[in-house]
């Protein structure tokens, strides 16, 4: 039985340890694809797995990553052969599941989607879940019927993951896109993603009670925030527009009312990456090749070896991290 190394996070006394250890497949859960994995990438989500009391995963140890890509090594399910490119997110991957920090893993066949010939392993680790969630926002705003005729799109926490993918999106299906975020330094950045416009946080002052309607400004959002600064934008949507949500780094609660969706028409529509049936999720990769595919990806993308995942998640905890970060995982122990 060969083995491989491995990031493992391990709990002891209310804290928690990243190392690498070698390890070998019985280490591995069940499945019918085990893959090599060549690269993954850095979340918010892999930043609280290895936070003492987070609540992300409930049992130790667990091996990082929510998002893997690589190659298959062997695979008893006929959809998939050695050699494939392939890549794997959601379903508890890197929560409940061994992750993508290791040089190996398994996992159930219909949990994996089959890379076609427009992305690379390299390229589709570093959209990851967070580009992923960016495209199933845009998707849901093009779904609703918002064009850009309608008026601008905002976009709140736009140098994170999911906002700076957004923001090129948007800006790449024609839209006029207003970006929002507190990092002054990076305006630079959002403009040549396609933003025409960037404003600071929203609302201007955290603690001002947001009013049931506030002006009407924009004719749909992808919020990245959640908490007051989503009350904040159902607020200032116009009349029949679409909000797609999918943060809570502003907090879960919803300081809101009625009002933007019985006296406004406002749609808010729910964004989930990790329960996706994998029908839709096979479908929306295959648009990430095509129709949603994004033109900066490069730009926004650092590179780092595995071994050196643990300074980034510490820096994306506290919020200090801009854009797509992707792991080397193959030759970066």
């Amino acid at each position: 039985m060969s083995s491989f190394s491995a990031r493992v996070a391990r709990e002891s006394d209310g804290t928690v340890s990243l190392t690498t250890e070698t390890v070998d497949e019985s280490f591995l859960p069940e499945g019918d694809v085990t893959i090599d994995v060549a690269y993954s990438s850095v979340n918010y989500k892999d930043a609280l797995a290895i936070t003492p009391g987070a609540g992300v995963v409930r049992n130790y140890p667990i091996v990082p990553g929510i998002d893997l890509a690589g190659t298959v090594r062997e695979s008893a399910s006929p959809d998939f052969a050695a050699g494939d490119p392939v890549v794997v997110h959601g379903y508890q991957t890197g929560v409940s599941r061994h992750g993508g920090y290791a040089e190996r893993t398994r996992v159930p066949a219909e949990q994996v989607v089959a890379l076609g010939d427009g992305l690379t392993p390299r390229q589709a680790a570093t959209i990851g879940t967070a580009g992923f969630t960016a495209a199933l926002s845009v998707a849901a705003l093009l779904r609703h019927g918002v064009t850009p005729d309608d008026g601008p799109i905002l976009v709140t926490g736009a140098t994170g993951g999911v906002g700076s993918v957004a923001v090129d999106l948007l800006a790449g299906a024609g839209f006029e896109v207003v970006a929002s975020t507190g990092k002054n330094d990076k305006r630079d950045l959002l403009i040549a993603l396609g933003a025409s416009e960037v404003i600071g946080r929203v609302p201007e002052d955290p603690e001002a009670k947001i009013r049931p309607l506030d002006k009407a400004r924009w004719a749909g959002a992808v919020d990245c925030v959640g908490g007051k600064t989503l009350a904040w934008v159902l607020s200032t949507v116009r009349y029949g527009g679409a909000v797609a949500a999918s943060g809570l780094t502003g907090g879960v609660s919803l300081p809101t009312t009625v009002m933007p969706f019985i006296l406004r028409g406002v749609a808010l529509l729910g964004i989930d990456s990790v329960e996706l049936p994998i029908a839709e999720r096979r479908e929306t990769w295959a648009r990430l090749a095509g129709d949603l595919r994004i033109r900066h990806l490069d730009d926004l993308t650092v590179e780092v070896p595995v071994s050196d995942v643990d300074a980034v998640l510490a820096e994306i905890a506290n919020g200090g991290r801009t854009g797509r970060t992707v792991v080397a995982v193959a030759g970066g122990f």
